[in-house]
């Protein structure tokens, strides 16, 4: 492994609380003290004008293999990590045949390992085939090296059930990271209810179905002493109750995505099906209230959600089209756009939930640009202006609803444990020579 040197960068590390520009070194794959000097660099990186960080970590993204590599792949969906200035995934188990046993755990480690792209960690399924009628075995999935579990693209209807895998995780000090959803009140549902869906005469997925299962399931984490995490939270109340559970102790956290702080349910307009996401885009008021959960820290965790469906999928009636959006290319610059360019979280604030906070919640070791961490590092340029192209993008899927917004900021180059595995190009060099990136 080849030592790098970062020079003149605005290093920001939210676990040290350092932000001051300087140098970082990085030698066999280890970050190096800061500070101090070192022997000549194989690799020089002009980082001056650009930020410095720690892999940002996204907690929350959905691969497809194995079942559905038609819409993408641990390859490909780790390489548009990389894209998106991300360095570490962790895939959700909604696969066919569900992350659901030992060796299917061990398969998508073992895939990302082929791959050389992102790390990727596995989170297992709550229930056997995701189907909420038995318990995983979940300290098999966890030593295969599961770092959560979740039946996500489903609830975990059964209290009982939920109940038993707060119980149980709690062995294991796991997480259970939970889609929130009232199954019985969201059958058929589009988009959001409310006016919206009443104008256009589509089927509605009301808010209080989310927030139900919010109220439930923090209960449960209070009785057990369990880790409850809220997926993708979407409704003013959710953010509230996840914020009254803080105040009572309960060891619950959250997570938004940009969709949710950017886009309201006035885009389904259209009856364009990249606008269509489960949960569903909701009113302003909601929008409103998860900025406000990512301004006081209810809400600690930024992730993508990032599911790829291939473009034949998307083109279906709108009633029929699956849910989702793609995510991890677009990541940086919808919450420049969202968060910072409005003044509503600072850069070491954005970095914090996309390194500190989701690396303490999958229990992994990254996030960090301590002396010895491991070497992953993202490169950001904020200032770069480009229009969202999904042809240009590295996923399989073209499914974002970004498509030609003119935005600001994107990854310039990307470490992964040492190695520059994502470039622009013309800033990674040999002392007297250049490198083609």
């Amino acid at each position: 492994m080849r030592t790098i040197h970062v020079t003149g960068g605005r290093i920001i590390d939210p676990s040290q609380q350092i932000d001051r520009v300087g140098d970082l070194w990085i030698s066999r794959g280890r970050i190096l003290p800061m500070g101090e000097a070192f022997e000549e660099a194989e690799v020089v990186i002009d980082a001056r004008g650009l930020i410095v960080c720690p892999g940002l970590i996204d907690a929350h993204v959905h691969l497809r293999e194995p079942g559905n590599e038609e819409d993408e792949t641990i390859a490909t969906g780790a390489e548009a990590a990389l894209a998106g200035g991300v360095t570490s995934v962790a895939c959700m188990p909604n696969t066919i045949p569900a992350l659901d046993s030992q060796g299917a755990v061990e398969f998508v480690v073992l895939q990302a390992q082929r791959a050389r792209k992102a790390n990727v960690f596995p989170v297992g399924a709550v229930s056997k085939g995701r189907k909420g009628e038995e318990l995983a075995e979940l300290g098999q999935l966890a030593e295969g090296g599961a770092v959560g579990f979740t039946d996500d693209g489903a609830p975990v209807a059964s209290a009982s059930l939920m109940r038993q895998a707060l119980e149980y995780a709690k062995m294991f000090d796991k997480v259970i990271m939970q889609h929130c959803q009232v199954p019985e009140l969201t059958v058929g549902g589009v988009m959001n209810e409310g006016f919206e869906s009443m104008k256009l005469g589509l089927r509605g997925m009301p808010a209080a179905a989310e927030d139900i299962m919010v109220a439930r399931d923090i209960r449960l984490a209070e009785i057990t002493g369990g880790r409850l995490h809220i997926q993708h939270i979407s409704t003013a109340r959710s953010v509230e109750l996840v914020r009254e559970g803080k105040r009572r102790g309960v060891r619950v956290t959250a997570e938004a995505c940009p969709h949710h702080f950017t886009l309201t349910d006035e885009k389904l307009r259209a009856f364009d099906t990249n606008f269509k996401m489960n949960p569903p885009l909701r009113t302003w008021s909601d929008v409103e209230a998860v900025i406000g959960g990512l301004r006081d820290g209810t809400i600690e965790v930024l992730a993508t959600d990032h599911a790829p469906h291939a473009p034949e999928k998307k083109m279906r009636e709108i009633d029929q089209a699956p849910f989702g959006i793609v995510g991890l290319e677009t990541l940086l610059p919808i919450t420049i756009h969202g968060l910072i360019e409005p003044g509503h979280l600072t850069w070491p604030e954005v970095i914090h939930k996309l390194t500190v906070a989701p690396a303490q919640l999958l229990g992994i070791d990254k996030g960090t640009l301590r002396p010895g961490a491991d070497g992953d590092v993202t490169i950001i340029d904020p200032e770069a202006r480009w229009t969202i192209d999904p042809a240009r993008f590295y996923s399989k899927s073209r499914n974002t609803p970004y498509t030609g917004w003119e935005v600001r900021g994107r990854a310039h180059t990307v470490i992964v444990g040492g190695e520059v595995r994502y470039t622009l190009g013309g800033i990674v060099q040999r002392p007297g020579e250049r490198v083609a990136c």
